[in-house]
């Protein structure tokens, strides 16, 4: 079965709620047994599907948890509030004080104030390293090191990390691995494929699709799936049915909307790399990106998600400020991943510590992250070109 029909079939049974396409919304605490002897069943129910109490899950949970894990390959999928939860969970479920966790230098900066807040207190030692080291993680590994944690490509600098090397010597070590891969969805890269234990989803972003739900996800490998569960379990994760219900909706379109989003997300940025106002283009899909070689060998598609570096005499805030406060497509706001296409400023050198930004002697500019929606592209050229005019005019 193709990827893009499991996301419309995966999870769904509609003769088990009479026949009714979607995966009915339960809302539900208590769960009331039949007998005693099914209440006392219930306690120790295996079943990914059982029904125990409302913090354990529902049909609805269940049909998309079922989903996920279909489509990234994996024994069990969990569902949390958001996708830092789905990151936070997974590493305290796996991390005991005493430990040494490796994280990419290029992680999603909450991650990284997680690593040096929570964990730090709890007696968990982070180093972070190059996300392009590759096979070379060995040398950074410790004799307590339980967990590498990878993000391919990273959330601001997109450096494409060698996931199957990574992986392998941490196999060969005995030493879990863990990936945020919400840029790709499962549709582009499968990580359990490539020796993950658990890869990890904002569910918030490409999964929902709308802007309207806050959600995370983490599938569990055959042999991670039952640490991970007794973590989820032990921390009281849950999820509302209705942001499980909207997740499962906004799947059943994951495929057109990412081909859209890889088509047109490739088309903005390419017209970007022709602009006098760009002095870099960090796209992996492009073959000029030095981590295109990764991304065509291990990944089936692209996202919409990239950023430019602008040119450091254009990135004054006055130039900025023209620019993007005259967007009438281009919204400014936190997430991405929706229909609707955003641009945000941000200094990724000032979350590292492995390694520097920019990287090789690259300009030091200011750094835009875009997210490409729905929309048509040649309006979202438009819009950029007009930003471009009006940095102009106020630039040094």
């Amino acid at each position: 079965m193709k990827d893009a029909t499991k996301t419309v079939t995966a999870g769904r049974k509609p003769h088990a709620h009479r026949g009714v396409v979607n995966t009915p919304v339960y809302r539900a605490s208590t769960i009331l047994a039949d007998s005693l002897a099914d209440y006392r069943a219930m306690g120790s129910a295996r079943a990914p599907d059982a029904l125990v109490y409302g913090r354990h899950g529902t049909p609805t949970h269940h049909s998309l948890e079922a989903a996920l894990a279909e489509l990234e390959g994996g024994a069990s999928a969990h569902l949390c509030a958001s996708g830092l939860a789905a990151i936070t969970a997974p590493l305290l479920s796996f991390l005991s004080a005493g430990d040494h966790l490796l994280m990419a230098d290029s992680c999603y900066s909450p991650t990284r104030r997680f690593c040096d807040g929570m964990l730090r207190r709890l007696g968990v030692e982070t180093t972070y390293y190059d996300p392009l080291i590759g096979g070379g993680v060995r040398s950074l590994i410790q004799q307590n090191t339980r967990v590498i944690f990878m993000e391919s490509p990273g959330s601001w600098t997109f450096e494409m990390q060698d996931v199957p090397a990574i992986a392998a010597v941490a196999n060969d070590a005995g030493i879990w691995t863990m990936i945020d891969n919400t840029w790709a969805t499962p549709l582009y890269f499968r990580p359990l494929e490539h020796g993950v234990d658990v890869s990890i989803q904002a569910a918030t972003k490409y999964i929902s699709g709308h802007a309207d739900v806050m959600l995370g996800a983490a599938v569990a490998s055959k042999a991670a799936e039952s640490k991970l569960k007794r973590g989820f379990l032990e921390l009281g994760v849950s999820v509302g049915p209705d942001d499980a219900y909207l997740a499962a909706r906004g799947l059943r379109t994951l495929a057109v909307r990412m081909e859209r989003h890889w088509a047109s997300g490739l088309r903005v940025a390419e017209w970007l790399f022709a602009q006098p106002e760009v002095v870099e283009v960090i796209h992996p899909a492009l073959p000029w990106d030095p981590g295109h070689r990764i991304w065509k060998r291990d990944f089936a598609g692209s996202s919409g998600l990239f950023a430019i570096v602008l040119r450091p005499d254009l990135s004054n805030d006055a130039a900025l400020t023209a620019m993007c406060d005259g967007f009438e497509l281009f919204g400014m706001g936190a997430s991405w991943g929706g229909f609707e296409s955003l641009i945000t400023p941000g200094s990724p050198g000032k979350s590292r510590s492995a390694t520097s930004w920019p990287r090789n002697g690259r300009p030091g500019g200011q750094v835009m992250r875009l997210s490409i929606g729905l929309e048509d592209p040649d309006d979202l050229i438009e819009d950029l070109r007009a930003g471009f005019e009006r940095m102009r005019a106020l630039g040094a």
